[in-house]
């Protein structure tokens, strides 16, 4: 029997076994020595059947410990529910975690730049025009989860809380309606690609994780760009969901 095919077996059998919840979240893999008894295999194909796991997200190496099960519990983010009315005065982001009964947190900078060209070109800024950026890493207990840049043209937000780096718990959304540039239009690009090195460190991402760049941006009702979000997903910790209804 070819060895990819044999490797592949034993890591098809971890893998239902993750699955299924006969090992949990936080369980010790058996050891190498053990999966080659078991398996009747070199370690050298339980090592790439390990390989396979980890660069699924399923499983994680920890020096000294062993490979351990990694927990799969995914962010729900609805993203057309971001611009409907609350009476909860809380973002987006901070009210998904806490209906998951999770403890969301954030660090914040805050910067005047002259944007790259593909926000600028969102934006529709004039060339050397200023926008103010809200970079956020965001954290789901205590853990980091993902990164979220917001870009906004300084005109429209100069001297507003947008502008300070602290938490804006109801939302940048709502400042921008208190000013009069209420999103009333957003338009959204998903894709899919590996990490920079500076997002595999920030996140603390697994080797092999790919992540989402999920960039929205909102119009006012002059149909105007006044936001530019772009966030990094971690593929592994979020699910995306629309709900469409037809009209």
């Amino acid at each position: 029997m070819a060895r990819s095919t044999l490797y592949e077996q034993v890591a098809g059998e971890l893998r239902r076994a993750i699955y299924t919840g006969e090992l949990s979240p936080g369980d010790l893999l058996p050891t190498e020595t053990d999966l080659m008894a078991t398996h009747q295999v070199s370690r050298n194909t339980v090592r790439l059947a390990l390989g396979e796991l980890v660069n699924e997200g399923l499983v994680s190496r920890t020096p000294r410990r062993g490979t351990v099960v990694r927990e799969r519990r995914p962010l729900l983010i609805t993203p057309q529910m971001e611009l409907i009315p609350s009476t909860v005065r809380q973002e987006a982001f901070a009210r998904a975690v806490l209906s998951e009964g999770r403890q969301p947190s954030q660090a914040i900078e805050v910067a005047l730049i002259t944007p790259a060209e593909e926000i600028a070109t969102r934006l529709e800024l004039p060339e050397d025009a200023v926008a103010v950026v809200r970079r956020r890493l965001r954290f789901v207990d205590g853990q980091p989860f993902n990164t979220n840049d917001s870009y906004f043209p300084l005109a429209i937000v100069v001297d507003s809380e947008i502008t300070h780096p602290q938490d804006i718990q109801r939302g940048a959304n709502r400042v921008l309606e208190e000013l009069g540039h209420g999103q009333v239009r957003v338009v959204d690009d998903i894709s899919a690609r590996m990490p920079t090195p500076e997002e595999t460190q920030r996140l603390q991402l697994e080797p092999g994780t790919p992540v989402m760049v999920y960039v929205r941006v909102g119009y006012d009702a002059e149909d105007t760009p006044v936001r530019v979000a772009m966030s990094v997903l971690p593929a592994d910790k979020h699910l995306i969901r629309y709900e469409l209804e037809q009209r």
